[in-house]
């Protein structure tokens, strides 16, 4: 049925960063439940959200895992806040070749929140105990045949840029965990 539309709901997470206090338990949490086993060690470099921190000036932002980009993006503005100039990329949600945030450091292969599927809610929102992390899901009608190419791309940029052996080594690994 080419065409039809098809109700999905969507998960977001909204960040209220004038809540964030930088204690770091939503990258702790995120690291313990992805490990493998699960909750069998913590290595934030797993985490799918990170918190950029300016301690001195109690700042603090958390940005989780967005979608891969393939290639450096054009924009490199500037942001300051409370005096201090942050690039682009401090707040930028995707993988990319050009920045080692959102990547699995064993395999080089990007990280992407998942929202924790298979929990009622993302793992980061229940210990974020400062409510600075919220959960919210709308719901969006998208065509089925757009999420399918939307797959196929998004795996034709992973072989191209890791090469399939490596993203079928990776598969068969993760495959073995479950």
């Amino acid at each position: 049925m080419k065409g039809e539309k098809k109700k999905k709901i969507v998960k977001t997470i909204r960040i209220d960063v004038e809540k964030c206090n930088g204690c770091r338990a939503c990258e702790v949490i995120c690291s313990a439940s992805h490990a493998e086993p699960k909750y069998s060690s913590n290595n934030p470099a797993r985490a799918r959200i990170r918190v950029i921190c300016e301690p001195y000036k109690d700042i603090y932002v958390p940005v989780y895992a967005g979608d891969y980009a393939p290639a450096e993006c054009a924009g490199r503005d500037k942001y300051t806040i409370d005096g201090k100039e942050y690039d682009e990329c401090s707040f930028c949600r995707a993988s990319c070749p050009s920045r080692d945030e959102f990547k699995e450091p064993d395999s080089g292969l990007p990280l992407k929140c998942d929202m924790c599927e298979g929990e009622d809610e993302p793992m980061c929102v229940k210990w974020c105990l400062a409510d600075a992390l919220v959960l919210e899901e709308r719901e969006e009608e998208v065509d089925e045949e757009e999420e399918q190419e939307e797959l196929a791309v998004g795996l034709e940029s992973l072989a191209d840029k890791y090469g399939l052996d490596k993203i079928i080594d990776t598969l068969t690994r993760l495959s073995k965990k479950e």
